[in-house]
């Protein structure tokens, strides 16, 4: 939709979209933040389950396998519904997510906590699907990737405020949640009270998000998106013909694994002898300084993507984010852990920016690209799976390599973004010059 038709929209429905934006960018916090808590939960399960890297893996991997089954899905829905009605659908399936964590706590079985983290992306996916491109259509085009930067930088915050609240209340009993010793017969009952503050804390999530989304219905109308020129589930896929859309989507699948690979693990990894030896709630607290820095960074990058070429920043970060990955493995010590906290402070503008580059020019197809893109966020669960497979064949050291490849696509797809994008009226999705 372009900027003309967004204004015209909005003034039809009577509404201010500064209003829409600054809640949309409050939305980024409160998702931001329920993610983040799947990195303080690993450890609290790993201990009370007894599993092994890759069993608790299994985590991330119901989380960000929603991502890839639901995404063309949201994408069709929010060009049929519009942006705001989409946001207000993710967060009521957000809730039932929650609900679903009560009653995992309540049942102390490993696996009812994997359908709760599916159900609870899935709504996440719908909100990422409607709020990112929406986002970069409220403004310059050229300043989409700062825009969405600059949101992005307010999800950071809740993935730093989030993590040390959730170790607290979560990690701070995590001596307490070893299983071995419990007489069979009493293992449900026990896991059942150990988990009791899982189910709280997303009880008390569920309510907040049922009060968002009252508040987005009230805005349903501001906004809507145009629904003659959607495209149906399969067309999109025809999108992926484009070299741009394709290398991007490859690029955040990859950018989503090995950021959620290195939160994953993090925690585990500092409490180790060869790093800060530190014990579980204090490594779940370091947690907030590896997102915090991408919070940092995003703020930053929001400014410096209005003085430099985004696909020439993005390389140069992720060239910076292989090298602090790179020393972690070959250091010990402070430097091993400190230095592979500061990579959060490099990942910072990677998602908005390969997000914004590979939906540049699509106009109204803008929602099935972004279904696209965001199916392309099962790479958190696919790489942490493969991460925590070599951690447990080897060590977690030399399972950081899976990142640090990672990184080295994100930089290749950086440099080819430099390439300027075609506009023209046979390719797909193209906007016409006159547009």
């Amino acid at each position: 939709m372009s900027n003309a038709n967004t204004a015209t929209e909005s003034s039809r429905a009577g509404a201010d979209p500064h209003v829409l934006v600054w809640l949309v960018v409050g939305l980024f916090f409160v998702w931001g933040g329920a993610t983040s808590l799947n990195d303080i939960l690993i450890p609290k399960l790993k201990g009370l389950f007894q599993l092994s890297y890759a069993e608790v893996m299994l985590t991330q991997f119901a989380f960000f396998t929603a991502y890839f089954l639901c995404s063309l899905p949201a994408g069709t829905l929010v060009a049929r519904v519009g942006y705001v009605r989409g946001l207000v659908i993710g967060l009521g399936v957000m809730v039932a997510g929650t609900l679903l964590f009560w009653v995992a706590s309540d049942s102390g079985v490993y696996w009812t906590f994997l359908v709760a983290l599916f159900v609870l992306a899935a709504g996440i996916t719908i909100l990422q699907v409607a709020s990112n491109p929406l986002i970069t259509t409220l403004g310059d085009p050229a300043g989409a990737s700062g825009r969405l930067t600059f949101a992005q930088a307010f999800n950071s915050l809740g993935t730093t405020v989030w993590p040390y609240i959730g170790s607290l209340l979560i990690l701070g009993t995590v001596g307490e949640t070893d299983s071995s010793s419990v007489p069979p017969d009493q293992l449900a009952a026990f896991r059942a009270s150990a988990t009791a503050t899982i189910g709280h804390i997303y009880l008390g999530i569920g309510i907040v998000l049922a009060i968002i989304a009252a508040i987005f219905w009230m805005q349903r109308h501001v906004l809507p998106l145009a629904k003659e020129e959607s495209v149906g589930f399969f067309d999109s896929l025809k999108l992926l013909s484009q070299p741009r859309v394709r290398f991007g989507t490859i690029a955040l699948f990859v950018y989503v694994g090995a950021e959620v690979s290195i939160g994953s693990i993090l925690a585990n990894y500092l409490q180790l002898p060869g790093t800060l030896h530190v014990d579980a709630q204090t490594a779940g607290e370091r947690l907030s300084f590896y997102w915090g820095g991408a919070m940092v960074g995003r703020f930053i990058g929001s400014w410096l993507l209005g003085r430099v070429v985004p696909g020439r920043l993005l390389a140069a970060f992720a060239i910076a984010a292989a090298a602090l990955v790179l020393i972690s493995i070959t250091t010990s010590g402070g430097i091993a852990g400190w230095s592979l906290i500061a990579v959060g402070l490099f990942n910072s503008i990677m998602f908005p920016t390969v997000f914004s580059l590979a939906s540049e020019g699509q106009g109204s197809r803008t929602p099935q690209v972004s279904g696209l893109l965001c199916m392309a966020i099962v790479g958190g669960a696919i790489v942490p799976m493969i991460t925590g497979t070599l951690a447990d064949a080897t060590s977690i050291a030399t399972a950081l390599l899976v990142p640090v490849l990672c990184y080295a696509i994100i930089a290749a797809f950086g440099v080819a973004a430099l390439k300027p994008l075609s506009t023209s009226p046979d390719r797909i999705g193209a906007i016409p010059a006159d547009d």
